[in-house]
């Protein structure tokens, strides 16, 4: 299957109608920091022609798919390998000081899904590798082997928000013993065995939890959130704009509170006249999270989790 026919963007009208104020004079730059297979991008450069590019992903095989689709557009794209946390980084590599639009499509690539052999997917058979950038870090299975219990209690509660934490890590414990982990699905099945019929009764597949658990700590992507969010919104230009797609609970809290602080004034309360270095430096475009649609859902199952959020640049740090 080509990347094109199975790479269904999330809530891209939605996306690009949030981004076009910011994109409408020529030499704007846009950063899409997901850049997945492209999706978003291609459609970036098609609707904004004036517009240049820059895309980060630490996935070499999205880059090398996405590299092709976008080939068209010649440098107006720029591709980057890197984690979207080094955005600072990669705008002062290239020179670009501020930029107008910036968008995160956060959670795991449609490609990453369905490529076997990564073992993201709980609903299929793969080596528990789960990691975006397989040259770099710890596996998923590794994660499992060698982690205390303790800490893998803490990763399935704080990452997978699973009530189930402690049965399901005591079962992993007790297996690991006998034999390392190494697919996919001796997990999920430990996991239905471990779980009580009252929790598989809700909430989809029982192990959805613990891959998304897994997934993130081994790609540590809430710490790359935490410090991706606030070096975007400092990288906006006055008049630039942000959105970002996030797919649970823990990323869009994060999103919430960066963009909430930015349109919130920092001044002591009962001055008269609120100075330039307390008032707000963003303003909020969205009522609190915005839903894809019944038709979008219908056409691409993998959107009913997205939340969507945006916010654009209204004022310089002071000092």
């Amino acid at each position: 299957m080509s990347s094109n026919a199975r790479h269904v963007p999330v809530m891209l009208q939605r996306c690009l109608d949030m981004l076009a104020p910011a994109l409408t004079e020529p030499g704007a730059v846009v950063v899409d920091c997901t850049l997945g297979l492209g999706g978003h991008s291609e459609a970036l450069l098609t609707r904004f022609p004036e517009a240049r590019l820059v895309a980060l992903d630490r996935d070499p095989a999205a880059l090398k798919l996405a590299g092709e689709r976008l080939a068209p557009f010649g440098d107006r794209a720029t591709l980057v390998q890197a984690v979207y946390h080094e955005l600072p980084d990669v705008l002062a590599r290239l020179g670009i000081p501020r930029v107008q639009g910036v968008l995160f499509d956060l959670g795991v690539s449609s490609m990453q899904l369905d490529e076997a052999g990564r073992g993201f997917a709980y609903a299929q058979d793969a080596p528990l590798d789960m990691r975006m950038d397989q040259t770099t870090g710890v596996s998923a299975a590794e994660v499992l082997n060698e982690y205390p219990p303790g800490e893998l209690v803490r990763i399935l509660r704080a990452y997978g928000e699973e009530k189930q934490a402690k049965r399901i890590v005591s079962a992993i414990v007790r297996e690991r013993e006998k034999e390392p982990f190494t697919n996919s699905a001796r997990l999920v099945e430990l996991i239905r065995d471990a779980l009580p019929q009252a929790a598989k009764r809700h909430g989809g597949n029982p192990a959805k939890r613990t891959f998304q658990a897994l997934r993130i700590e081994v790609n540590g992507e809430l710490a790359s959130v935490e410090r991706a969010i606030p070096a975007a919104v400092a990288a906006l230009s006055v008049g630039g704009r942000i959105v970002v797609l996030s797919y649970q609970s823990l990323e869009d809290r994060i999103v919430k509170q960066v963009f909430a602080a930015g349109a919130t004034s920092t001044a002591p309360p009962g001055l008269p006249v609120v100075p330039e270095q307390y008032q707000p430096r963003l303003k909020l475009l969205t009522r609190g999270a915005e839903l894809p649609t019944d038709e979008e859902i219908a056409e691409n199952r993998r959107a009913a989790p997205a939340r969507l959020r945006a916010a654009e640049r209204i004022r310089e740090d002071v000092p």
